[in-house]
């Protein structure tokens, strides 16, 4: 039950495992926050328990990045250590080897992305700006979610795509099961995000699968983790779109149009709506042809 026919603990056993752990110890490394909040709020309410937690964050988003960075950092620790004592493998068989030059393209890619689908939904009265292009309101917002979208596409990674995958291959798991353990997995850690819907579940699984793709086609972290930053940066702090059911503090603010949940994304974000479904699926399409190009100048240098 707990062990495989060579004698290994079977994956499933260490991704729980780690997923529990993970779980645990980012609750300890949100702590600090957590109190420093509580601590910094609770003297002007009525009571800690009737603190409205987002109107707190607005109000300190020094604090927050505390709370959720240090949560998401936490996140990281412990997939590294439990990775490398446990699994006894090492950074670069996690994945996080190869050229940087992956990490560039998937920074490009996410932000595209997002800036394409602005775009559409703009020019068929979907969305509504609400401050002009050449008028950016920037803030500590900016700098703060900058912080924590790097911190979240690095540990969602390095969990999802580098623990899981790595994991689960190296117990002689078919490819095809690998990649949709992965992906159900991811879409299954934002069942509980705020505004949650059954297309943005959907999508959240899709782009598991455009990550594991993208992974798996670099054998390297770099390229999921760089779309992944600007996915979610643009969606939330470029154009003022909801991220995966939180609230946004974008340069800009838009205004969706009624009705349209289905194209917009809704409270949800972007990742609710079909115009996400068709940018990811591009996405492979772009991954594919990258990888390709890739391998070619590698074989020309030989």
């Amino acid at each position: 039950m707990f062990k495989n026919q060579s004698g290994q603990v079977r994956a499933g056993w260490l991704i729980l495992l780690t997923f529990i752990a993970m779980l645990i110890v980012q609750q300890l490394f949100s702590l600090p926050g957590i109190l420093l909040l509580m601590f910094t709020e609770a003297p002007f309410s009525e009571g800690f328990s009737y603190l409205d937690m987002q109107t707190a964050f607005d109000s300190h988003p020094w604090i927050s990045l505390l709370m959720q960075g240090g949560g998401t950092v936490g996140g990281i620790v412990i997939t590294f250590l439990l990775w490398r004592f446990i699994n006894k493998g090492s950074m670069k068989e996690l994945g996080f080897r190869g050229s940087l030059k992956d990490l560039w393209f998937g920074l490009f890619l996410g932000a595209l992305s997002i800036i394409f689908i602005f775009i559409v939904l703009m020019a068929t009265g979907n969305v509504t700006l609400l401050n002009s292009l050449s008028n950016p309101h920037f803030s500590i917002f900016t700098i703060t979610f900058l912080v924590l979208f790097i911190l979240v596409g690095i540990f969602e990674e390095m969990f999802f795509r580098g623990y899981v995958m790595s994991t689960m291959a190296s117990r002689g798991n078919k490819k095809w099961v690998i990649y949709v353990a992965s992906a159900l997995i991811f879409s299954i850690a934002h069942g509980a995000n705020p505004n949650v819907s059954l297309l943005g579940l959907m999508n959240i699984a899709l782009v598991g699968l455009l990550f594991a793709y993208m992974f798996d086609a670099t054998k390297s972290l770099w390229l999921p983790i760089g779309y992944h930053i600007t996915w979610n940066y643009f969606q939330g702090n470029i154009f003022g779109f909801a991220v995966s059911g939180t609230a946004p503090n974008g340069i800009y603010s838009v205004e969706l149009a009624e009705g349209h949940d289905w194209l917009t994304g809704g409270a949800f974000g972007l990742e609710g709506g079909i115009l996400a479904t068709m940018l990811i699926l591009v996405g492979f399409i772009a991954t594919k042809l990258y990888s390709k190009s890739k391998n070619q100048k590698n074989t020309g240098s030989l």
